[in-house]
């Protein structure tokens, strides 16, 4: 949720900032809705007012024994309640259009953020470790999984339909050993405390992590208990504090949790698309951060750096971009996107997005914290990543790891999890 202080003090400069994404986007009639809810409260106050001074009045009269005059005003009061009953319902109406209006604006993009409506001018931070060299005919991941036995994609299709994946063998114990290497080393290396959430939240958890109302479409969802299933832990990690007061020492609070993933959206069909990269079921492991505000730019270089910790572990080649404005997920400011690189495409995939989201999730959750005892709550700052997300990084280890003989090196780290060093046919 935008800072309605911010939209007030400055309503052309928040409009500017929030065109830098997209030159479509604008505050609409906010100003006017804004400007009638003023004159409604200043009504609502004027009547209140007169209501008092003829309590005051009324009770003077029939200390008085002027039993008329007190009827009359009472007659009067009556009136007077019924119009602020009328003005209340026009504040509520009126409160209502506001938030709907705003509640469909994405948070404006941080400074630093590379101005651009085109996605591919993002920013190359840095670069970890080389491409790897295939000098020989190598395969794509579908085919590797395939040969390997360890993907079957057409009883996933069998029993769900398209862009669902049938982990099998040395498949479903290197899918369950990647989960467990992430999870665990977030916990030992980097001291996030583990959750395990639901993965169904309510209207509310969803409006709150900012899925609700943009995405309601992209969103599974189920009719008969008013759920949705989980699209990323995200969105529940981001409630576990939702209409709380946190205290300013309790900060940073450092969440890593597993789900299943679940998206509608999947993306144009292609060759480019195929096999895991992107699919309506994954599987993720989720790093989200309640900051406070001071710390929240550097708490997101940490994030970031969280996140590498596993590409680096996996010896995957991989990058850090910067995304343009054009690119930024709704309720983000900043983000920066970890990329590895897939052999059989020659390009890079996405296995993990870093955001900082300000205040604009604590906002709508009224998640606050209390700088000093006593002092006024103010609104924590949330960060979230993917720490990482398995379907691609699955296929870039089949991908990078590949031999000329048609087997797969499994990184050193899940030898233990995985059973093996080597996956053969």
């Amino acid at each position: 949720m935008l800072d309605l202080k911010a939209i007030r003090a400055n309503p052309a400069a928040m409009e500017e900032r929030l065109k830098r994404r997209d030159p479509s986007l604008s505050l609409g009639n906010f100003p006017q809705l804004d400007a009638e809810r003023r004159q409604i409260i200043q009504k609502v106050e004027s009547l209140k007012h007169q209501r008092n001074e003829a309590s005051e009045q009324i009770a003077a009269l029939k200390r008085a024994r002027q039993a008329d005059e007190a009827q009359q005003l009472i007659a009067q009061m009556g009136q007077i309640a019924a119009q602020i009953k009328e003005l209340d319902a026009e504040l509520s109406q009126t409160d209502s259009a506001i938030g709907q209006l705003l509640s469909r604006l994405p948070n404006p993009p941080h400074d630093s953020v590379p101005v651009s409506y085109d996605k591919a001018d993002k920013v190359v931070i840095r670069e970890y470790g080389q491409k790897p060299q295939l000098d020989f005919a190598y395969l794509n991941h579908v085919e590797l999984g395939k040969r390997l036995k360890m993907l079957d994609f057409e009883r996933a299709a069998r029993i769900a339909g398209a862009r669902f994946a049938l982990y099998k063998g040395l498949g479903a114990r290197l899918e369950m050993a990647l989960i467990q290497f992430m999870f665990q080393y977030q916990i030992t290396q980097n001291g996030y405390t583990p959750i395990l959430p639901p993965h169904l939240g309510n209207r509310q958890s969803f409006y709150t992590s900012s899925q609700l109302p943009k995405f309601a479409e992209d969103d599974y969802y189920v009719e008969r208990d008013d759920l949705y299933l989980n699209p990323t832990a995200e969105v529940m990690l981001c409630n576990l504090h939702r209409g709380e007061i946190l205290e300013a020492e309790e900060l940073p609070i450092n969440y890593v949790a597993y789900t299943a993933c679940f998206r509608r959206e999947a993306g144009a069909a292609g060759g480019e698309e195929r096999g895991l990269i992107r699919m309506h079921q994954f599987n993720k492991v989720e790093l989200f951060k309640f900051v406070h505000p001071k710390d929240s730019y550097q708490e997101l270089e940490n994030l970031v750096q969280d996140a590498e910790d596993i590409l680096q572990a996996l010896q995957l080649h991989y990058r850090v971009v910067l995304l343009p404005t054009g690119d930024l997920g709704f309720q983000a400011s900043k983000t920066y996107d970890l990329e590895v690189w897939l052999p059989s495409q020659g390009r890079y995939y996405e296995v993990s997005s870093c955001s900082n989201c300000e205040a604009f999730q604590g906002r709508r959750g009224e998640i606050r914290y209390r700088p000093a005892p006593g002092a006024k709550p103010e609104f924590v700052h949330t960060l979230n990543g993917s720490g990482l997300a398995t379907s691609r990084l699955f296929a870039a280890i089949l991908e990078n790891n590949q031999r000329p003989d048609g087997s797969v090196v499994v990184p050193a780290v899940l030898h233990d999890g995985v059973g093996t060093d080597v996956i053969a046919g």
